[in-house]
């Protein structure tokens, strides 16, 4: 069962005992030596050991920590990914009882064999080989029992520890802890529901289909469930071990990873964001095995639309432009020191241009950005942070995997592939039609939405709006809405003339048909702009 978390509504009585044993192992590790002053913090290690000692949600919530480099000094960030999540693994009698409650059977009867022994064991579940009845080779993943109280209690202590620090150390607020630890109880929910990452499975495999080079295990859906997820057995090499004997195929190796986390980021608005080697196994026939999508990201269209202004602006160096994308990309900018942000910047799209293109980390510059905006008041979404570290873990293994590999380059050529696609007939004819479907709705929505929301002003005798006054609105709004659609089939215009000048030139064509639609689209909205100084000036007529 996924665990459904609420830290602002979580139980003090119950989670003061193991209040009370965190408290006493920070007393421990000299955290409470803070209270005297800053010079008195504990060490980076003395906090690693610490969350190592206080347990399976601590140590989740290290690895969150770990990702946010604009909280915490690099010292404690480097010492935070060394946490590791390795646990004793469950009995077997254990394991066989959560898979008959979830599955409502027997393991023996679900699976013609059965392997006792884990192939591996995590904070969340373990894996289990098995093989099914009609002979295909699975992997078994399974929950562990209890995680839904040890998980709250944890949340729970976590929410009061921070907001007693943030009583005690006022300077803390400027953290957004909080929201750290409300994003963390997020992560966990979507973690422990196995439904969610047979979902994830499903969308990433529908994604990725034309990859050639890529395999993605399918869930065996009859034998899955919310604490059990069986999926096909991935009889792969670690992409890291392979690599020591087969460095010659890396370059393609490489290739398909950034292809897999441009593609699926740019077109689905999805990210597998723990892409270590671990999780990438290599095939016998040189195909990449991608593996455990507990942990992934998603990005709506309006966030990827601005992510592409954000990346084109400090490709170009416009800090100006890449300032507003960021923003856009924001919720709550309106209280950002927008110039002090501007200036930071400046100086992280310099530091980039300033260094060898080849040395250039897209993780990195995400950082760098994110520790920007919290310095001058930006609350990031969590997806930001996940994305991060995301690209932070994937240049690490390329480096691992080819020290003189040109990153930048496999990142050019995918980026290049991405905006071929985009501008390609297929592509337009899809986004015109969507506009055209968009543009009938509302020109068909429009009369009727006027009216209802005139008749809700007059029964509700909102400010005693007379009669006249509310027919003069209506007349107004009618206006102004037929304007607006005008306006708006204008742009479009503009926007797919543009698009169809700016396609790739496989035909000729393109660009007459766009410099056509362009001059329309350019008629259209002078006509727009004179009707609309003729109505303003007919208006001021009537009122004299």
């Amino acid at each position: 069962m996924a665990v459904l978390i609420d830290p602002e509504n979580s139980s003090l009585l119950r989670a003061t005992p193991r209040l009370m044993q965190i408290l006493r192992v920070l007393a421990r590790h000299k955290f409470l030596g803070a209270l005297r002053g800053k010079k008195y913090l504990p060490s980076p290690k003395e906090v690693r050991e610490t969350f190592e000692e206080l347990g399976l949600m601590f140590l989740k919530f290290g690895q969150v920590l770990a990702m946010r480099r604009d909280l915490l000094p690099d010292a404690y960030i480097e010492e935070l990914e060394q946490l590791h999540d390795q646990l004793p693994a469950m009995g077997i009698n254990t394991v066989r009882a959560t898979i008959d409650a979830e599955l409502g059977a027997p393991v023996a009867e679900l699976f013609a064999s059965f392997n006792e022994t884990p192939i591996a064991a995590a904070t969340i579940a373990q894996v289990h080989e098995a093989t099914m009845k009609d002979g295909r080779r699975v992997a078994v993943k399974v929950q562990r029992p209890g995680l839904e109280k040890m998980i709250s209690t944890d949340i729970a202590a976590l929410t009061y520890l921070v907001a007693l620090g943030e009583k005690l150390f006022p300077r803390l607020r400027a953290l957004d802890l909080p929201v750290v630890v409300s994003e963390f109880a997020k992560s966990l929910s979507r973690e422990t529901d196995f439904s969610h990452e047979a979902r994830s499975i499903a969308l990433f495999r529908a994604a990725l289909a034309d990859v050639p080079d890529l395999w993605i295990p399918e869930v065996v859906a009859e034998c899955s469930g919310e604490t059990v997820l069986t999926m096909e057995f991935s009889a792969g090499e670690r992409v890291d071990l392979y690599a020591e004997r087969h460095p010659e195929a890396m370059p393609k190796a490489i290739s398909t990873l950034v292809r897999l986390m441009l593609q699926t980021i740019f077109e689905e608005g999805l990210f597998h964001a723990d892409p270590h080697p671990g999780n990438v196994l290599v095939l016998p026939d040189g195909r990449l095995s991608l593996l455990d999508f507990g942990m992934t990201g998603e990005l709506d269209e309006p966030m990827r639309e601005s992510l592409t202004l954000l990346l084109e602006a400090v490709v170009k160096g416009d800090a100006r432009a890449a300032t507003e994308a960021y923003l856009e990309m924001v919720s709550g900018s309106e209280k950002v020191n927008r110039a002090g942000l501007l200036v930071d910047i400046k100086a992280v799209i310099y530091e980039i241009h300033r260094i060898d293109l080849a040395d250039v980390s897209i993780g990195n510059a995400f950082d760098s950005l994110l520790r920007a905006g919290s310095r001058h008041g930006v609350h990031n979404p969590g997806e930001f942070f996940l994305l991060t570290r995301a690209f932070v873990i994937l240049e690490s293994m390329i480096r691992q995997l080819d020290p003189h590999h040109s990153y930048m380059d496999s990142f050019r050529e995918e980026i290049a592939r991405l905006t071929k696609m985009h501008f390609s007939v297929e592509r337009i004819k899809d986004k015109t039609t969507k506009l055209a479907r968009d543009l009938e709705r509302l020109l068909n929505d429009s009369p009727n939405d006027a009216r209802r929301a005139l008749r809700r002003i007059a029964e509700g005798n909102i400010g005693r709006v007379q009669l006249p006054a509310v027919e003069a609105l209506g007349g107004s709004i009618n206006r102004n809405l037929k304007r607006l659609t005008d306006a708006i089939a204008a742009a479009a215009l503009l926007v797919g003339g543009s698009m169809l000048v700016n396609a790739p030139p496989d035909s000729g064509w393109h660009h007459y048909f766009g410099q056509a639609l362009i001059a329309v689209g350019l008629v259209a909205t002078v006509l727009v702009g004179i009707a609309a100084l003729r109505g303003d000036q007919g208006r001021g007529r009537g009122r004299r």
